[in-house]
């Protein structure tokens, strides 16, 4: 591990207050001309005794601006020591948990798992646009039905052509035959460039896409593609947990990668993570932005330092070790809550290491599953599959009534 370390929490103080002692002082600096400030004294607690024994609070309090990508270029000296950290955390992603090389990658903390996949395929349409001199319309983003519905959203903002793959009812990997047929449809119509988004652990069953099933696709139709990988869920559990390292930067067909610290890593929320190798986020340069040091190349603009000094804390608290065991408490709860299901003949759905359990509606209860916050496929029909997360929060204990009511239900 190059930059991931077990520290104490006296160190990771150090580190930080260090950090936010190199970027500006509103208070102490004569600062002019710049849009900000501390979070305001009149309303918000800001007593420096207190503060000196809260580094995230501090981080806060002194309210450093991460507006652009700081793994490369200039960026805004006033807040030199915080973007230090930021870059730290990306390199640290990138390299220690995606198996990245050093020194391979750009990125930035995002507000969330949309916005960095909406990163992503916003850099691969101005690629395709600029290398190509295509259309927006002329590129197809291609995903599962199981893909997160950024994708939409994506496709609207950027006027992208959608195509969307079938999944097994109950294994949930992509039909591997449709495909074909939609690729076939899309090239015989004139379409040439294709953005993949393959997922690492889906939101809803906790699923992996077989990534080899769309390059080999695109391959054999001699077209244009580019590969993201959403791991908003996954990113920070299924390579500690599996052996396949495919969606990971160990796989030259990967280019880029979104990871979500708000979910499994329990960072404050607004807290995404996206990922590129070098040399392609310049396709998003917002030249425009002159005011600011090293332009913006995000999607987001300005951005609280604070997450990603979150970030930071958490997984140094942990180390690669102590993150791996956590980890894998979680899987052994599942593997309990699994156990028990198939006691009950409950039919349900698990990605093999994953810690995300969907189950069958005609084997939940409604009013069982609205009591235990059961959450469903669909708010707005009758829906299929209820799932349970298993978070730190969830143990055996918080676990354990719902099976015995459900067990009860049963008799």
């Amino acid at each position: 591990m190059r930059y991931w370390k077990k520290l104490t929490h006296e160190e990771i103080s150090a580190r930080i207050f260090s950090a936010l002692g190199k970027n500006v002082d509103y208070k102490k600096n004569a600062v002019l001309g710049v849009p900000a400030s501390h979070l305001d004294d009149n309303v918000f607690f800001t007593d420096p005794s207190q503060l000196s024994q809260a580094p995230f609070l501090s981080s806060l309090v002194k309210n450093p601006n991460h507006i652009g990508c700081h793994t490369l270029g200039d960026s805004e000296p006033f807040f030199k020591g915080t973007h230090d950290i930021e870059r730290e955390v990306i390199n640290l992603c990138a390299e220690d948990i995606l198996n990245g090389e050093a020194e391979g990658f750009d990125g930035y903390i995002a507000s969330g798992g949309t916005e960095a996949n909406i990163q992503a395929i916003w850099m691969y349409r101005n690629l395709f646009v600029h290398q190509d001199e295509i259309s927006s319309k002329d590129i197809v983003l291609l995903f599962s039905e199981d893909a997160h519905y950024s994708m939409f959203k994506a496709a609207n903002l950027l006027n992208l052509t959608v195509g969307v793959i079938k999944v097994d009812e109950k294994s949930r990997a992509l039909d591997v035959e449709d495909l074909k047929s939609k690729v076939d449809e899309f090239t015989t119509n004139g379409h040439s460039h294709f953005i993949v988004v393959a997922n690492m652990m889906t939101t809803m069953f906790g699923s992996v896409d077989d990534i080899h099933a769309y390059t080999s696709t695109l391959k054999s139709k001699g077209v244009t593609y580019r590969v993201h990988i959403d791991g908003a869920y996954g990113g920070f559990v299924y390579p500690v947990v599996s052996k396949n390292a495919d969606l990971t930067f160990s796989n030259p067909e990967v280019s880029s990668v979104t990871l979500d610290a708000h979910k499994m890593v329990q960072a404050p929320y607004g807290t995404g993570i996206f990922i590129c190798r070098k040399d392609l986020i310049h396709h998003v340069m917002t030249n425009e932005a002159q005011y600011v040091q090293g332009m913006d190349l995000t999607l987001s603009g300005s951005r609280s330092g604070a997450n990603a000094i979150s970030v930071w804390m958490i997984l140094q608290t942990y180390g690669p070790y102590g993150w791996h065991e956590k980890i894998h408490l979680l899987n052994y709860r599942t593997d309990w809550l699994e156990k028990e299901l198939d006691a009950l003949g409950v039919q349900y759905h698990r990605t093999d290491s994953s810690n995300i359990v969907t189950m069958r509606s005609e084997d939940i209860p409604d009013d069982l599953a609205h009591k235990y916050g059961l959450v469903p496929d669909s708010h707005n029909n009758n829906p299929k599959w209820y799932k349970i997360v298993i978070m730190d929060h969830v143990t055996l204990d918080s676990m354990q009534p719902f099976i015995t009511e459900l067990a009860e239900r049963k008799k």
